[in-house]
């Protein structure tokens, strides 16, 4: 299956992520690299308050950067 122009590949979600809602941003971010927290929150049904906390811990963590109010995979 390919999803917006990309070919699959296996991706791993780190372990440190307890949380569903966690694991769903990583996985987007991975599919949709360069999206906004409205981005994230339209698609996944995610309240913006939600989303914004999961980035801030993903960006501590070192696995999300924010570019020009815009997030992707470190």
């Amino acid at each position: 299956m390919q999803l917006d122009g990309q070919s699959q590949t296996d991706v791993t979600v780190p372990d440190e992520f307890d949380s569903a809602q966690a694991k769903v941003v990583y996985l987007y971010l991975h599919v949709w690299p360069d999206s906004t927290a409205d981005d994230l929150c339209g698609a996944l049904g995610i309240n913006k308050g939600t989303v914004l906390s999961i980035v801030r811990t993903m960006r501590k963590q070192g696995y999300v950067e924010r570019v020009d109010g815009r997030y992707r995979l470190s």
